[in-house]
């Protein structure tokens, strides 16, 4: 049964609140450059592509991009058939993902979003638009409201309290301190897990990878950041989640930030990374062709 990608059903269904906003910064972002809604969108693409295409086309700006999300929203088309359509949709001038280091002085996140665009372009316009998207601030973060300062109560008129009689103060028993909680890096290893079962880990091997993942903190990423990286584009089965995360940890390891000079704390940071939308390695926009890495492309029989 053929599937239409622009029936009205379709798009009030992705318009729909059944559909999950990303958090402020992530999901969806429309290029402009875009020819209006026509009739007929996205005939050149198959079915499933067509579909997906058109899904995505029809949600709200800032609506939650990834597969679990895209695949629980639309019944026709599970995670494994919504990941290989977003590859597609990719490799046909659609769409990229993209990480940006945004932020302010110290104060900088890791941003994932997912760069839409109804009218297929090639990589070299690709490559213009996010060079200098990398140059402008987000809408989210441009439009951010500055907390009112707080206003001073006057200070309450002294209250005259009668002397009380001294009581006696009963000794008590001293009580264990506290113990510290686990560190971010452990935190964010211990919940790979409950994210994707292939790479549960136990807390030995927490412990033994915690390090090679604190190194990632001291680079400026955060724990969302570090989770999207080692479970990105895994393979349908993990032998050695252990080993598998290791090596993740050393091979996909992001570059260090040159040190702020006072004169520039005050500078808004922004360094945009391409995210392949195969494997999810980090790059520069001129390193991707169709939105793949090189190996992935190599990999492609295509």
């Amino acid at each position: 049964m053929a599937v239409s990608d622009l029936s009205p059903a379709l798009r009030a269904s992705a318009s729909s609140r059944a559909h999950p906003k990303a958090r402020p910064g992530y999901g969806k972002r429309s290029v402009p450059e875009q020819c209006p809604p026509p009739g007929a969108d996205f005939t050149l693409l198959p079915e499933r592509e067509r579909h997906i295409a058109g899904y995505v086309d029809a949600l709200p700006e800032g609506a939650a991009m990834d597969i679990k999300s895209l695949a629980r929203s639309q019944p026709l088309y599970g995670q494994m058939a919504v990941g290989s359509a977003l590859r597609a949709l990719g490799v046909a001038g659609h769409l990229r993902h993209v990480r940006c280091l945004s932020g302010e002085g110290d104060q900088v996140r890791w941003v994932t979003r997912t760069f839409w665009s109804r009218t297929a372009h090639d990589n070299e316009w690709w490559t213009a638009y996010l060079a200098a998207e990398e140059h402008h601030p987000a809408p989210q973060e441009a439009t951010e409201a500055v907390a009112p300062a707080p206003v001073e109560a006057p200070e309450p008129e002294p209250v005259h309290v009668p002397a009380q009689p001294p009581t006696l103060v009963v000794p008590q028993q001293r009580t264990a301190q506290p113990q510290p909680g686990p560190t971010p890096a452990f935190a964010a290893l211990a919940r790979l897990g409950r994210t994707d079962s292939r790479l549960a880990l136990s807390a030995a091997d927490c412990a033994a990878l915690e390090q090679a993942a604190a190194e990632w903190f001291t680079r400026g990423v955060d724990a969302d950041y570090l989770t999207h990286a080692l479970t990105a584009g895994l393979p349908a089965s993990v032998d050695s989640p252990f080993g598998f995360v290791r090596r993740r940890l050393h091979d996909k390891l992001p570059p260090r930030l040159p040190a702020t000079t006072p004169t520039t704390q005050a500078t808004p940071v922004r360094r945009l990374m391409v995210e392949c939308t195969e494997c999810g390695a980090p790059g520069r926009p001129e390193a991707f062709r169709d939105g793949l890495c090189r190996p992935c492309r190599e990999l492609d029989p295509a």
